[in-house]
């Protein structure tokens, strides 16, 4: 990689993109707001910061999307943009823009081993370090996301300053069955047949957040659709071994925000509190676990708030975002 990066416009209006090649010829993809479109909301000029370029003043912040999803919410960007802080994010490989563009055959959002991840965060981390001429970052992960990013920061000490995590999928939601002897039996059959996939998601939630079905938010359903990918065996014991992991404690320096919603909902069947719960995982399961992440963890339930903090009906999204930046204000300057 090189400082003189190459751009090109993004499907959102107002963002561009940039890939990102990785040691093992995947490719995953940076997306960042316009200049021009970071001005227009708020952002810092170049000669209102202690720097040459726009928002060396305070740390980038790098957002980590979750599962059977990618970058679209552009309300995000621009209210970390209209703060100061210059905002990225990633599509990681075989997700949303990324799907396709590695090498041989690609299994939508599929890999065997989870740990591969530290590759596209690590690409991401030093594109935007040379983007910026700083070395400061902030992390923000949802879901999948959430569970990626605070294993990354573990193995990376000092590389964060913060991080944010919207609903982070820190456990199994299903009962004591799921989480034990299926467990075991997804990591047994995982190592027999290694092609094997299981459906991964209701139809419920993805409805309720769409344009096309009665919803509020306009994405690709190729990327994201309301029915998910099949998910690999391998995958989803990758996924237990690190949340098992987790559950042991990460010991990350750093201080971490977690976010929630304040209540559960039912993912299996259409209610009307799809997008004012939890309706894909389980908060209580986040607040057990939390705790362990590190030495100073926050964290803080929204009622009202649904799976993706971010998606949620006003106030409430905007209540996640203004206390979060207020939070990384706290914290960045101190």
């Amino acid at each position: 990689m090189t400082a003189n990066r190459v751009w090109t416009p993004d499907v959102l209006e107002g963002f561009e993109q940039s890939e990102l090649e990785l040691p093992d010829g995947a490719v995953a993809t940076l997306v960042r707001m316009r200049q021009d479109a970071a001005a227009a909301v708020g952002a810092p000029k170049a000669g209102q910061t202690a720097g040459p370029e726009r928002g060396i003043d305070r740390p980038a912040v790098l957002y980590l999307h979750g599962y059977v999803d990618y970058f679209f919410q552009t309300h995000l960007a621009a209210a970390f943009e209209a703060r100061g802080y210059r905002f990225y994010a990633i599509d990681l490989r075989g997700y949303g823009r990324s799907l396709g563009r590695g090498v041989g055959p690609e299994l939508e959002n599929f890999v065997p081993e989870i740990s591969v991840y530290a590759q596209d965060l690590d690409a991401a981390a030093k594109a935007i370090a040379q983007e910026q001429g700083s070395d400061r970052l902030v992390g923000l992960g949802h879901s999948t996301g959430g569970l990626i990013m605070p294993l990354w920061a573990a193995t990376r000490p000092g590389r964060l300053e913060a991080l944010v995590l919207n609903s982070p999928w820190l456990d199994l939601n299903g009962n004591w069955f799921m989480r034990g002897p299926a467990t075991r039996a997804i990591q047994l059959l995982a190592r027999i047949a290694p092609k094997a996939a299981i459906s991964a998601l209701h139809v419920h939630y993805g409805r309720a957040l769409h344009k096309d079905t009665g919803g509020e938010w306009d994405y690709d359903l190729t990327w994201k659709p309301h029915d998910g990918f099949k998910a690999g065996l391998p995958w989803l014991a990758s996924i237990r071994r690190w949340q098992a992991r987790a559950q042991q404690g990460l010991n990350i320096k750093e201080p971490v925000l977690v976010m929630t919603s304040a209540r559960r909902g039912d993912p299996a069947h259409w209610h009307q509190e799809l997008l004012t719960t939890d309706s894909i995982l389980d908060p209580r399961q986040m607040w057990r676990w939390a705790p362990r992440l590190g030495d100073d963890v926050e964290v803080r339930a929204l009622e009202g708030g649904t799976h993706d903090l971010t998606l949620s009906p006003e106030p409430v999204r905007s209540r996640f975002m203004e206390e979060t930046i207020d939070w990384l204000d706290r914290i960045t300057a101190a």
